[in-house]
C-alpha cells in the first residue's frame, strides 16, 4: 500500500473517543507538541499553544505492543524526529510534523529507556540514541537508520539497567554515561570522539562500577544546572548524589509507607521535583550542603545521620477526580531550552486525559509549615475533546442509528467491508446488522447535500437475530471463493453464531455450541480436508474453539479443554491438526476430523510447534486478544490485498473488457469495483466501537473509469489507438498515470486478446443498482477540493460539476513505509483554526477553512491530495458524459428483474424542487455565489 500506489485514507471516528491509556510522554524542545505512547501500541501528537492550552492532532498507527519510551531523535528545530519503541522490540523513527514513519525496526530485545545524543566528530554531527531496557548492556544506535553500532557492555556484575543519565563535558572531549543497574550498582562508561568511530562492534566496558545499595531505581538524572549532582530516586527514597569522581552521598529522603516515588528532576540548581505512583508531586528546596554553590557544600558527606530532609515548598495536588485509574498516571518534567522558557509538569493517565502544571521560578515565603499547592495550568482528555466538538464527529452509519430521545447513536461494534458489492455489513451494540452501500453512506456522513432530508437514506437492510452485542462478523466468500457467495457469519455475546443469507437477509442456521461470547471468527486454510473446507472456526471467551460446517449445518468439532484464554489458532492441514496457542503459553494440539486431543504441550516445545506451522501457513490471528495487532495485520494482509491488487490483473481487466465491448455482450461483464475504495473497521482496544478508515486507490479508481468509459458502445472508442488517441487529446501533455496505463494495456492486450477472461459468475449483486465508481469519484473529489479558496470555483463544482460541500474539515490520513499510518484526530480543526486566524488576524469561523484543512496538514498530503485531484480531474475531462449530476442520487432507481432483493422497496425521493426558497434551505444554507441567477 505504500509502495507506487497513491492511496489516500479518509476517517470517520464516530463520536466515541478511541482509548488512550497512556504509557509514555515526551514534549518537544519547541514546546509546540506533546505526544503520548499509550498500552495498545498508538501514539498521539497533541498541539500545545503558548499559553498552555492542548489539543489532540493525530494519531499515529504502526506497534503492535504497548509503547514503552519515546526520545527525541534530532537536534534540529526544522527536523522534528521522535523514536519510538514497544514492548515486542519495534523501533520506529516519526517525522512529528506530517507523522510519517521514515524507518523502522525490530530488535529481539525491548528497551524501557531511549536517550538522545548529539556528539561531534570532527565538524560532523550525529546523533546517536542510548538505549537500555530488559537486556544486560546499553545499546548506542544510529538515529537515522535505527541500527546498532555498538554497545556499552559491565565486566563487573553485568545487569539489566533499570535507568541511564548522560554527562555532558563542556572541558573535555570525554562525555560519561551514567546508569544504575537493576541490582543497584551504578556504573560509568566514557564516551570519546575515537570510540563513536568504532563500527565493528567492539563492546566497550565501563571505567567504574559502584554499589551504590539501592533496589528498585525508578530514575536518575543530572543536574544540567550545576554540572555536579546527581538524583537517583528509588521506590523507597530519593537521593542526591555528588559526582565528582567519589559518588558521595548528599541527602536522601524516604517516601511515605503508603507510596512510593517512581521519578525526579532537577528544576533549577538548588530545587528538585519528586513524583509518585499515584500521581502526586512534590518540590524540595535542597540544603546547603547539597548546593555546589554553597560554603556549607558537602558539609554533611560521611556523617551518620543521611542528611537532612530538605524542606518542601510546594506539593502539587493530586488529581481532582479519585477515579480508580487502570495503571499508575505517567509523570514527566520539561523545561524550554528556547524560548518559551516553561517549566512544565505533565501528566498522563489511563483515561487519555494529559494535565499540566507550570512550575514558578520563585519560591514562595514559608511562614507556615504547610507547602504551598500549585494549581493546574490545563487539561484535557481525548473524550472532552470529542464532545466539545460541533458539529460532532460522525461515525459511518450515524445517520441511521441515531434513536429517538437518546443522546449516542447505537454504537458500531463489528464490521466487514465487501468490496465485489460495494456493500458495508455493521453489526451494532443492540444485536442487529445493518446492511449499506458504503460509498452512499460515507457522502451522508462527510458531504452537505439534499440527502441530509432523506429519512432511512441512505438505503439499507437491517437483520435481527442476535439478542445482544455484535462481536465479530465474516464473509468467507471473500476469503475463499470455495463459500456460498450468499453466507455472511456473525458471532455475538449471546454465544451463538448466526449464518444469513446476505441478499434476502434470512436467518439460515444458528450455532449455539460455545459457552461464551464469541470473540473470533476465522477462515482454515485451502488445503484443508474438503469438510473442514466448509467449515468456519469460531473462537469464544469460554476458551473454546469450535469447527462450524457451513455446509452440513452442524458444529463439526468443538475443542474445549483450554484452561486459558486462547492467543493464537494455527493449522497443520496435511496432518489435520488444528493448533491452539494459550495466554499462559501452552499448546494444544487436536485432530480436525475426530476431534480428539492430541497433546498439550509448554515450554520450548510449544514454540517449536508454532513455529513450525508458520513455515506451512502464515497465522490466521496472532494474539486475538490485541486489537491494534489485528489492525497492523489487517493493514499488511487484508486491506493491502485487496487496495494492491496487482496492476497486472487491472489491465487484464481492462483488455478483457475492451474485447467484451467489441462483442457488445454488455450483459456479463464483470464489475471490477473492489480495488478503488476499500473500508477498513478499526478500533484501538477491544472495548471500543468501531471507526472506520475509507482508503481511496487513486489509481484503481482512474482505471475502473476508464473500463467502464471503454465499455460503453461507442463505435469509434473500441480499439486502444484511438482511446489513446482520444485521451491525448484531452488533455496536451496527457494525464502521466492515465497515459502509462494506456501503454501497458496495449502491450497487456497483445499478450491477452487471445484468451477470453470473462468471468461468468461475478455478476454484481447490490441492494440498488447505481455507479458505485462515479460514486466514489465523486465522494472522493468532494472532499479533495479546496473549498473556500475561490467563491466562483466553488459555484461550478456545486452547480454544474454536482459535486458537494463537506461539512466540516475531513480528517484525512498518511500511510508511510511498512503500513504505518497517521490519521487526523477530528479536533486537529480546532488548533487549524487557531493557526489560520493567527496567519491571517481575522476571526476565523469552521466554516471558513472547510476547504482550507485539506491543505492545512502536511506537505506530504498536500502532495499526495494535489496528485490525486489532478489525475482524476484529467481522466473525467477525457471521458465522455462523465457527470456526478446523476438521476440514481435523486431516486432510487427501478430494481433490475435478475436479484431477489428485499421485499421493502425504498420509495422514489421527489425530484429536485424548483422553487429557489426550498431549494436554498435544501442547500443547507451554502452560500452559493450562482443559485440566485
Amino acid at each position: 500500500m505504500s509502495g507506487n500506489n497513491l492511496v489516500l485514507p479518509i476517517v470517520l471516528w464516530g463520536r466515541t473517543a478511541p482509548t488512550h491509556c497512556i504509557s509514555s510522554l515526551l514534549v518537544m524542545d519547541d514546546f509546540t507538541t506533546i505526544i503520548t505512547g499509550c498500552h495498545d501500541g498508538q501514539i498521539c501528537l497533541w498541539d500545545m499553544t503558548p499559553e498552555l492550552q492542548i489539543c489532540p492532532r493525530a494519531m499515529l498507527f504502526g506497534h503492535t505492543a504497548s509503547i514503552t519510551c519515546l526520545s527525541k531523535a534530532s537536534a534540529s528545530s526544522d527536523k522534528q524526529y521522535i523514536v519510538s519503541a514497544s514492548e515486542s522490540g519495534e523501533m520506529c523513527l516519526w517525522d512529528v510534523n506530517d507523522g510519517r514513519c521514515i524507518e523502522f525496526t525490530k530488535l529481539a530485545c525491548a528497551h524501557t529507556g531511549i536517550q538522545f545524543y548529539l556528539f561531534t566528530i570532527g565538524t560532523q554531527k550525529e546523533g546517536r540514541l542510548l538505549c537500555n531496557g530488559h537486556y544486560p548492556e546499553i545499546l548506542v544506535v544510529d538515529a537515522t537508520s535505527l541500527e546498532v553500532l555498538y554497545s556499552l557492555v559491565s565486566k563487573i556484575s553485568p545487569d539489566w539497567i533499570s535507568s541511564m543519565s548522560i554527562i555532558r563535558s563542556h572541558r573535555t572531549q570525554e562525555d560519561t554515561v551514567v546508569a544504575v543497574s537493576v541490582t543497584g550498582i551504578l556504573k560509568v562508561w566514557m564516551i570519546t570522539a575515537e570510540v563513536s568511530k568504532m563500527q565493528d562492534l567492539d563492546p566497550i566496558f565501563e571505567e567504574e562500577s559502584k554499589p551504590i545499595y539501592c533496589q528498585g531505581c525508578q530514575s536518575i538524572s543530572f543536574c544540567s544546572f550545576t554540572q555536579s549532582s546527581l538524583l537517583v530516586v528509588c521506590s523507597k527514597y530519593w537521593r542526591v548524589v555528588f559526582d565528582a569522581g567519589d559518588y558521595s552521598l548528599l541527602c536522601s529522603v524516604p517516601s511515605d509507607s503508603d507510596q512510593s516515588w517512581t521519578g525526579g528532576e532537577f528544576i533549577s540548581a538548588d530545587k528538585v521535583i519528586i513524583w509518585t505512583e499515584d500521581g502526586c508531586s512534590y518540590i524540595y528546596k535542597l540544603p546547603a550542603s547539597c548546593q555546589s554553590a554553597s560554603e556549607h557544600f558537602r558539609s554533611d558527606v560521611g556523617r551518620t545521620k543521611e542528611g537532612s530532609i530538605p524542606p518542601l515548598i510546594y506539593s502539587i495536588a493530586e488529581r481532582s477526580d479519585k477515579q480508580l485509574l487502570i495503571c499508575p498516571p505517567v509523570t514527566r518534567f520539561f523545561f524550554g531550552r528556547r524560548e518559551p522558557f516553561h517549566k512544565l509538569l505533565i501528566q498522563g493517565d489511563s483515561a487519555g486525559r494529559l494535565s499540566l502544571w507550570s512550575v514558578p521560578d520563585a519560591t514562595p515565603p514559608q511562614p507556615t509549615t504547610t507547602p504551598t499547592e500549585l494549581q493546574m495550568s490545563s487539561t484535557i482528555s481525548l473524550q472532552e475533546a470529542f464532545d466539545k466538538l460541533t458539529p460532532v464527529s460522525s461515525g459511518i452509519i450515524d445517520q441511521l442509528s441515531v434513536l429517538p430521545n437518546k443522546q449516542l447513536p447505537i454504537k458500531v461494534t463489528a464490521s466487514v467491508y465487501i468490496p465485489s458489492q460495494g456493500r458495508l455489513v455493521c453489526g451494532r451494540e443492540d444485536g442487529s446488522i445493518v446492511l449499506v452501500p458504503a460509498t452512499q453512506t460515507a457522502i451522508v456522513q462527510l458531504l452537505q447535500g439534499e440527502h441530509m432530508l432523506r429519512r432511512g437514506w441512505p438505503p439499507h437492510r437491517t437483520l435481527r437475530g442476535h439478542r445482544n452485542k455484535v462481536t465479530c462478523v465474516l464473509y468467507p466468500y471473500q476469503v475463499s471463493p470455495r463459500y456460498d457467495q450468499r453466507s455472511l457469519v456473525s458471532g455475538g455475546v449471546d454465544f451463538s453464531v448466526i449464518v444469513w443469507d446476505i441478499f434476502t437477509g434470512e436467518m439460515k442456521h444458528i450455532f449455539c455450541v460455545h459457552g461464551g461470547e464469541i470473540s473470533q471468527l476465522i477462515v482454515p486454510p485451502e488445503n484443508c480436508s474438503t469438510r473442514v473446507q466448509h467449515c468456519v472456526c469460531s473462537v469464544a471467551s469460554d476458551h473454546s474453539v469450535g469447527l462450524l460446517s457451513l455446509r452440513e449445518r452442524k458444529c463439526i468439532m468443538l475443542a474445549s479443554r483450554h484452561l486459558f484464554p486462547i492467543q493464537v489458532i494455527k493449522w497443520r492441514p496435511a496432518d489435520d491438526y488444528l493448533v491452539v496457542g494459550c495466554s499462559d503459553g501452552s499448546v494444544y494440539v487436536w485432530q480436525m476430523d475426530t476431534g480428539a486431543l492430541d497433546r498439550c504441550v509448554m515450554g520450548i516445545t510449544a514454540v517449536e510447534i508454532l513455529n513450525a506451522c508458520d513455515e506451512l501457513a502464515p497465522a490466521t490471528v496472532d494474539a486475538l486478544s490485541h486489537s491494534a495487532v489485528n489492525l497492523k495485520q489487517a493493514m499488511t494482509r487484508r486491506s493491502l490485498a485487496a487496495l494492491k491488487n496487482m496492476a497486472q490483473h487491472k489491465l487484464q481487466t481492462l483488455a478483457t473488457n475492451l474485447l467484451a465491448a467489441d462483442n457488445a455482450d454488455k450483459g456479463n461483464l464483470p464489475k471490477y469495483s473492489h480495488n478503488a475504495l476499500v473500508v477498513q473497521a478499526m478500533k484501538t482496544n477491544l472495548t471500543d466501537p468501531d471507526m472506520h478508515v475509507l482508503f481511496f486507490d487513486v489509481e484503481a479508481l482512474i482505471i475502473q473509469l476508464l473500463t467502464e468509459e471503454a465499455q460503453r458502445p461507442n463505435p469509434t472508442l473500441v480499439s486502444p489507438e484511438t482511446l489513446q488517441k482520444s485521451q491525448a487529446g484531452a488533455d496536451k501533455g496527457g494525464s502521466f498515470l492515465a497515459n502509462k496505463i494506456f501503454k501497458q494495456v496495449k502491450e497487456t492486450m497483445k499478450e491477452t486478446i487471445k484468451e477470453h477472461l470473462l468471468d461468468e459468475k461475478s455478476k454484481s449483486l447490490s441492494l440498488l443498482e447505481y455507479n458505485l465508481t462515479m460514486d466514489t469519484a465523486k465522494l472522493f473529489m468532494s472532499c479533495l477540493h479546496a473549498w473556500g479558496l475561490n467563491e466562483q470555483l466553488d459555484g461550478i463544482c456545486l452547480e454544474r460539476l454536482g459535486m458537494l460541500r463537506p461539512h466540516c474539515p475531513i480528517s484525512f490520513g498518511l500511510i508511510s513505509r511498512g503500513g504505518h499510518m497517521s490519521l487526523m484526530l477530528p479536533t486537529f480543526k480546532e488548533s487549524l483554526l487557531r493557526q489560520l486566524s493567527l496567519a491571517t488576524g481575522l476571526k476565523l469561523a469552521l466554516s471558513d477553512i472547510v476547504g482550507k484543512g485539506t491543505y492545512g496538514v502536511s506537505r506530504a498530503v498536500t502532495t499526495q491530495h494535489l496528485l490525486s485531484a489532478i489525475s482524476l480531474a484529467n481522466t473525467l475531462m477525457g471521458m465522455t458524459n462523465a457527470t456526478f449530476v446523476g438521476e440514481h442520487m435523486k431516486k432510487a432507481p427501478a430494481r433490475p428483474g435478475g436479484t431477489p432483493e428485499s421485499p421493502r422497496r425504498t420509495p422514489a425521493a421527489p425530484p429536485q424542487p424548483s422553487n429557489p426558497a426550498l431549494q436554498a434551505q435544501i442547500k443547507q444554507g451554502e452560500d452559493l455565489t450562482s443559485c440566485h441567477h
